[in-house]
């Protein structure tokens, strides 16, 4: 037999940004960055996406863009801010995709020029995907406009649109070239987005970091009172476990390993089911209510650590349960989400379960009984703490 083999690595390098109001003239972390990478001979373009949400929140940005950019030399700012829907239609409507591709296009958006998204994670991925697949790769930077965006995955190196009804079916692994976190844009959020976000920082915590769970834990009044210092903490810690996670062995998902999904696959499938009518990070939430019950009730797990945990989520204002959740003479659509679980995995489940607070257990496979069971001590759970009230 003949054949021919090569093997290379590719190295990638890219850092994250905090700072408030990002636009201020005064302020030169975007300016500086833009400077250091300079390249002489060449024409450097600058597309602006935003998010209609943030674009109504903050109605002078787009200008405050232009004026922020007289500032900054050689480098053309294309007048022209793209808006497109926020929220996970941006995710759903594939026009809005062909909206950014045909705007790096017709604005002649190259290898040395840069697209930036400003939104929520929804419009990022959506973005961040436009780029990637725009001549195999425009540089890309993101400005993260929420608590999720900002300590998940505006940090990270995934990219996706929803297709088929399904989370994130056409994607890439690409890492923008920057992240900037403006804390300003998190004072215009909801209470619901505010709240949204910090499931995921639950989340990382339980898995990776018993110490930030415990603080968490004393300060969810705080954070859920909208304590601005207290999310600042929240963010940056949340965002340098994930980046550690990338640092590791497996930063491209060539495995069926995903730790960073703990309480994803009934999300996802409840994200789905309510037809995306519910928040990413509040489906997050209610699948790590899930999985935790399910660690314990197969003994992985302490009741009184599932407790604490349960009580968390509670704390930051988290519902534990959901209609379609509930299992009818014994059968459930959720359970549908562990086959496309598998699916996305490439073909071998793998959940991630909790053996303690701050450190996880991989398996591969759930049982459906059980799973019943923990929905309906969920909703036993629940219904008690009504009572109490």
């Amino acid at each position: 037999m003949e054949f021919l083999q090569q093997s290379f690595s590719v190295k990638f390098d890219y850092k994250v940004y905090f700072t408030t109001n990002l636009f201020d003239r005064s302020n030169d972390t975007l300016s500086s960055f833009l400077k250091e990478r300079m390249e002489e001979g060449t024409i450097q373009k600058v597309l602006f996406v935003l998010d209609q949400g943030v674009d109504e929140a903050h109605p002078g940005l787009k200008q405050g863009i232009r004026d922020y950019f007289e500032t900054v030399d050689n480098i053309h700012l294309i007048p022209e801010t793209l808006v497109v829907s926020g929220g996970e239609e941006a995710k759903n409507d594939e026009s809005l995709l062909y909206q950014v591709i045909d705007a790096v296009n017709a604005h002649g958006i190259d290898r040395h020029s840069y697209l930036v998204a400003i939104g929520g994670g929804a419009v990022l991925d959506m973005v961040g995907y436009a780029a990637a697949i725009s001549h195999r790769g425009v540089r890309h930077i993101r400005i993260p406009t929420t608590v999720l965006s900002q300590n998940d995955s505006g940090v990270g190196v995934k990219n996706g649109v929803n297709f088929y009804r399904k989370k994130n079916f056409l994607g890439t692994f690409a890492p923008p070239v920057a992240v900037f976190n403006d804390y300003h844009f998190l004072t215009t959020l909801s209470d619901l987005d505010w709240r949204s976000g910090m499931s995921e920082a639950v989340k990382v915590a339980l898995i990776k970091d018993a110490s930030f769970f415990d603080w968490i834990e004393h300060n969810a009044t705080m954070l859920a009172a909208r304590d601005m210092g207290a999310m600042k903490f929240l963010v940056k810690r949340c965002a340098a476990l994930h980046l550690d996670h990338i640092a590791g062995k497996d930063p491209f998902e060539t495995g069926s390993s995903r730790p960073l999904d703990f309480g994803h696959w009934s999300a996802h499938k409840l994200e789905a089911l309510a037809d995306f009518s519910i928040r990413h990070g509040e489906a997050v939430a209610i699948g790590i209510a899930l999985d935790t019950v399910y660690s314990m009730l197969t003994n992985r797990l302490s009741e009184a650590d599932a407790r604490r945990i349960l009580v968390v989520l509670q704390n930051l204002g988290f519902p534990l349960q959901h209609p379609l959740l509930k299992f009818e003479e014994g059968n459930s659509p959720l359970l549908d989400g562990l086959n496309e679980f598998r699916e996305h995995l490439g073909g071998k489940l793998t959940i991630m379960l909790l053996i303690a607070i701050g450190t996880g257990e991989e398996v591969h496979e759930m049982n459906e009984k059980t799973i019943r069971e923990a929905s309906e001590w969920l909703e036993n759970y629940a219904h008690q703490q009504t009572i109490s009230l």
